[in-house]
């Protein structure tokens, strides 16, 4: 449990990482195609790992797919309509509620966490594709959310501590799925790999995507393929 918790951890700390960059100098279109990046190696992720291995053919696994994107539109609704709506906005240019922003980031990453932890207990290794896809998605999101709480009206310093705490759920997150599995020896996890790719495949089409082709252009067309191929060929080396 312990080393899920870290694996979970070390997939949300991009998150600091893009606090770090936020303001510094780096460009909207650089960042742009990072998110371009990342959105590519989400969908490998849900391609070459989270479907196949809910073995999406009986009814059980479509509506658990199902339920997933219809959990993440109604959650992502809500959040909106209290003042997230732009978390994902790397121009910085709107500003909104602190809390929504923090808990739409938090809902974006406590599905990835949880999957994280069950594949541990599942395969008795970590998933390095999926990690991998996981810590490049999160790190434009930082960059996003530290300029949109910032406008806000968030200080620096609490906006680091949010981040913080986030990373420490998330890899709470993977600790609990990873106990789940162990304390269900007969639960194959199949179900909650399909809700998650359901709505991870959802926020890719709802924000992250526009996101990133808004700043980055049609070369981020490129940079999500350049994304999607390194996690299909780490999908392919395990």
């Amino acid at each position: 449990m312990i080393t899920a918790f870290l694996w979970g951890g070390l997939a949300a700390a991009s998150l600091l990482i893009g606090f770090a960059l936020a303001g510094r100098g780096l460009s909207n279109r650089t960042i742009g195609l990072i998110m371009g990046v990342g959105a590519g190696a989400l969908i490998s992720a849900i391609a070459y790992e989270l479907v196949p291995e809910s073995s999406v053919s009986g009814l059980s696994t479509i509506v658990a797919f199902a339920g997933g994107a219809l959990a993440f539109f109604a959650g992502d609704w809500l959040v909106d309509h209290r003042g997230g709506a732009d978390r994902k906005d790397i121009a910085g240019e709107h500003s909104g509620s602190g809390a929504a922003i923090f808990i739409g980031t938090l809902l974006d990453n406590v599905p990835e966490s949880i999957i994280l932890g069950m594949s541990l207990a599942l395969g008795g290794a970590i998933n390095v594709a999926f990690l991998a896809a996981v810590f490049v998605s999160n790190l434009p999101e930082g960059v996003a959310g530290t300029v949109n709480l910032q406008a806000s009206g968030v200080a620096r310093r609490r906006v680091f501590w949010m981040w913080a705490i986030l990373v420490l759920i998330s890899a709470a997150s993977a600790a609990a799925g990873y106990a789940v599995i162990r304390a269900l020896p007969a639960a194959t996890g199949a179900a909650a790999q399909a809700f998650a790719a359901g709505a991870m495949l959802t926020m890719l089409a709802d924000a992250m995507m526009p996101e990133a082709y808004e700043h980055g252009g049609k070369l981020v067309g490129l940079f999500t393929v350049l994304g999607f191929l390194a996690a299909a060929m780490l999908s392919f080396m395990e």
